[in-house]
């Protein structure tokens, strides 16, 4: 199944890094989410009750990163993805996780999981 939701250039402000000063500022994640979900549904009903619920996933990776205040991107995508799956029944997921500014000559930094595989009918 090809259906998608997305959820582009969301910014979460968190402690997130591992040097001491990172470790007593908060600062920028950018977080890119793109879910498997099956939107044959909700483009038939026009109820939002059987559609992915992009807001209440977008507070849920900020309530998610502000709580575990990573060290690592990667320890913080591996979180937020099984969160994610396992909260919203999503089936497959790409996330990006990046941090501008990390590397001076570098607009952002980050990483980018894929987990779970796309099924037929992409999630419940």
């Amino acid at each position: 199944m090809a259906d998608t939701v997305l959820i582009e250039g969301l910014v979460v402000e968190t402690v997130v890094g591992v040097y001491d000063w990172e470790r007593e500022v908060t600062q920028s994640l950018v977080i890119d989410l793109e879910m498997a979900w099956d939107n044959r549904v909700p483009g038939k009903t026009d109820d939002v009750a059987d559609a992915l619920d992009y807001a209440a996933v977008s507070t849920r990776v900020e309530s998610c990163l502000q709580a575990l205040r990573p060290k690592l991107l990667e320890y913080g995508a591996e979180v937020l993805a099984k969160t994610l799956q396992d909260e919203f029944g999503i089936s497959w997921l790409l996330l990006a996780i990046r941090k501008p500014g990390a590397v001076p000559a570098a607009r952002a930094v980050g990483v980018r999981i894929e987990r779970g595989e796309k099924t037929e009918t992409g999630a419940r």
